[in-house]
């Protein structure tokens, strides 16, 4: 393990794009480390090593622990890691965006400063999740009221197709077996999604605080991302689930969750979603996330290279001559 600290950061163009990346794994009752740029899990079967750029996001059940050199490698990767408590309590960490260039979370910040844009965006989400609806003119209520609900109608559609017994959405914060079987599988897939749509916001270089439904909390941008895909995805895996079996219903939704995941491509399709909601007249493919340079803001919406001492004294500030500040990376 020595001479890991001299290792120099890893650029996007060295790392595995998030759509092609495992959507989550899951540990439990484990020890993660560190080998090379690998991570290991130990426990009383042995070690099983995982390529850390080709995760998403890591899941930390019940009896692991990781080491400082396993969260370096996996931040230096962009894995997004969540600690699970047996309730499915989380707490998230991220690791630093696959991108190095601030054109989505610029654009993020614009839309959201925008009353009118920020409702736009809100409407343009309404259209991803239910696209026969046409929201166009809608008011915030009214957008919130059809949202709901859709998702009562999506509940009841699950519960006539798998012969599942729904009595409604009833999840105690803290106290996750107080749920029926479905009730506790909705509340996996849901979770699931939330560290999913996490990594993929962070892996983008985005905001996960500025959203344009939700609002108020540190996830409220990741909150409106996975519920692009609740009644889609998730909420009909943990239907299946629950009438499958009463026996944990947790992992079993986890598992159906990313094998379906993985079946429908839905990690390359949040990418192009959230790269269309947040600049919606810029082609995907005009996108430069390999771009590594840093600018100076001017005046009159000018930017000006940085790497240069701009003061009045140099050539009249006409011909600014370049230098090299050794604490930053330009």
């Amino acid at each position: 393990m020595t001479g890991i600290s001299q290792r120099t950061a890893l650029s996007p163009r060295h790392l595995t794009r998030t759509g092609d990346r495992l959507s989550f794994i899951y540990l439990e009752r484990c020890t993660v480390h560190r080998d090379a740029n690998a991570i290991t899990a130990t426990d009383a079967d042995g070690t099983t090593h995982i390529p850390s750029a080709t995760i998403n996001t890591l899941l930390l059940g019940p009896g692991t622990r990781i080491t400082h050199q396993a969260m370096s490698v996996l931040g230096e990767t962009g894995a997004a890691v969540c600690w699970v408590g047996e309730h499915a309590v989380r707490y998230y960490a991220s690791g630093r965006a696959l991108t190095r260039s601030a054109a989505l979370a610029e654009a993020q910040a614009t839309q959201w400063a925008n009353t009118r844009s920020r409702l736009a965006v809100a409407r343009a989400m309404y259209r991803l999740r239910f696209p026969d609806e046409d929201p166009a003119g809608l008011t915030r209520q009214e957008l919130l009221g059809r949202e709901g609900q859709r998702v009562k109608d999506c509940y009841r559609a699950q519960a006539a197709r798998t012969g599942v017994k729904w009595n409604g959405r009833r999840y105690t914060p803290g106290d996750f077996t107080s749920g029926d079987t479905v009730n506790q599988a909705v509340t996996a897939a849901a979770q699931c999604m939330y560290g999913i749509a996490h990594a993929v916001v962070t892996s983008l270089g985005c905001s996960p605080a500025l959203g344009f439904v939700h609002s108020g909390h540190e996830l409220s941008f990741v909150l409106d991302i996975a519920d692009l895909y609740k009644t889609e995805l998730a909420i009909p895996v943990a239907f299946d689930v629950a009438a499958d079996s009463d026996e944990d219903p947790g992992p079993r939704t986890r598992r159906v969750l990313r094998d379906r995941i993985n079946e429908t491509g839905l990690l390359n399709r949040c990418v192009d979603d959230i790269k269309r909601l947040l600049l919606p007249q810029t082609p995907t493919a005009n996108l430069n996330e390999d771009q590594d340079t840093v600018s100076l803001h001017s005046d009159a919406g000018r930017i000006l290279p940085a790497g240069r001492n701009y003061s009045p004294d140099t050539d009249d500030g006409t011909n600014p001559e370049p230098y090299t500040d050794p604490e930053t990376p330009w």
